[in-house]
């Protein structure tokens, strides 16, 4: 039986035929998710050459040659030494292969490998995402199984951090920060999906202020921006939280504003709606409360291998939404030096609307 990334490589194959084009990847998300091996970019030429027809080829450095093969449904595993110039077994593997006039590389591929890629072989280039975009976007069903997991973290994390209470008081952003790292630690994730975001008070009318030395203070609101990692797939949860005392007198109205305005823009979400629609769903709530300047970024990004990928959730991207698709729902309003407030919750499109990947209380107090 074919793996799941036998699979996203045959259709990934589907797409190059239409394109007329071949496809070369080096460690990034593109690469694991057509191979199932994952290792960070490095110095050494480590590549993976997928053609119109028949099957893939890896070429990679011989310290690498075993942990290829046993982590990658790639059978044509090729390998050059240290002491050996990378770029004659790169000339033999595209001679081999016969790939053609148009080539599309990773977009994140290093320099100096596109290259010397170019100096072995004369071709127009362009970029892995004209045919790995489409296909990423729509998730698989091992896909969104790995994304609930990691929204079922997270909100046990938060759930977690909430009851902390006025035991908060006294903290700093930091000392926050740590905890929710530990938390989600706890519930079963894999380190962060990006910097923890814990702004009180001022801070948190920075949208992506992460966390510092400032000492969070009874009646501060405190914008909570994070996420884990599950078998390669990330979350991203927002909440703004009051941990003790009386927030400010604007506070409880922007709240509800901002919390009105996600609700808006997850009931818009269903198949065939644009992204833009989804956007301006949001933003028309919170420009009629009158805060439509404090309301400053899209309303949403895709997620899925990349915590910030297609599709966006922003005016001006008319892309219609399909079933398969994950992206944040975060509308936020930023008073400067006073307080922000951001709600966000991860979605998948289905048949007929969405379903909330996060499911933590949406409200303010603890």
């Amino acid at each position: 039986m074919s793996s799941v990334f036998e699979r996203r490589t045959r259709a990934a194959q589907d797409r190059l035929r239409e394109a007329d084009a071949d496809l070369v990847c080096f460690p990034s998300h593109n690469l694991y998710y057509l191979s199932g091996f994952d290792e960070h970019p490095g110095e050494r030429h480590l590549l993976l050459f997928v053609p119109q027809t028949g099957d893939p080829t890896f070429l990679v450095p011989a310290l690498y040659g075993e942990q290829v093969r046993e982590t990658s449904w790639v059978e044509d595993v090729r390998t050059w030494d240290d002491d050996e110039d990378p770029r004659e077994a790169l000339s033999t593997v595209v001679a081999d292969l016969g790939l053609g006039d148009r080539v599309l590389v990773d977009d994140t591929m290093h320099a100096r490998f596109t290259q010397d890629l170019a100096a072995v072989h004369d071709a127009e280039m362009g970029l892995a995402s004209e045919v790995l975009g489409p296909l990423r976007t729509r998730k698989d069903d091992a896909e969104l199984d790995a994304l609930r997991r990691a929204g079922e973290a997270a909100d046990e994390a938060l759930t977690a951090v909430r009851a902390l209470g006025e035991e908060v008081v006294g903290w700093t952003e930091t000392d926050l920060a740590r905890r929710i790292e530990r938390e989600l630690d706890a519930a079963g994730g894999s380190g962060v999906s990006f910097a923890v975001i814990a702004g009180s008070g001022p801070n948190g009318a920075m949208p992506h202020h992460t966390h510092g030395d400032r000492t969070i203070e009874a009646g501060d609101p405190v914008v909570l921006d994070f996420g884990t990692v599950v078998d390669q797939y990330p979350s991203d949860q927002t909440r703004t939280l009051v941990f003790a005392g009386d927030p400010p007198a604007e506070f409880e109205t922007v709240h509800e504003v901002v919390r009105e305005a996600q609700q808006a823009a997850v009931d818009a979400v269903e198949p065939g709606v644009t992204c833009e629609a989804v956007d301006a769903a949001a933003r028309e709530v919170v420009a009629d409360a009158g805060y439509g300047e404090q309301f400053v970024h899209r309303t949403g990004h895709g997620v899925g291998l990349d915590v910030h990928e297609e599709p966006y959730i922003v005016a001006g991207n008319d892309r219609e939404l399909e079933p398969g698709m994950v992206f944040s729902v975060e509308p936020g309003v930023y008073l400067p030096d006073e307080f922000g407030v951001r709600i966000e919750d991860l979605v998948v499109v289905t048949a007929d609307g969405c379903e909330r990947l996060n499911h933590t209380d949406r409200d303010w107090r603890c």
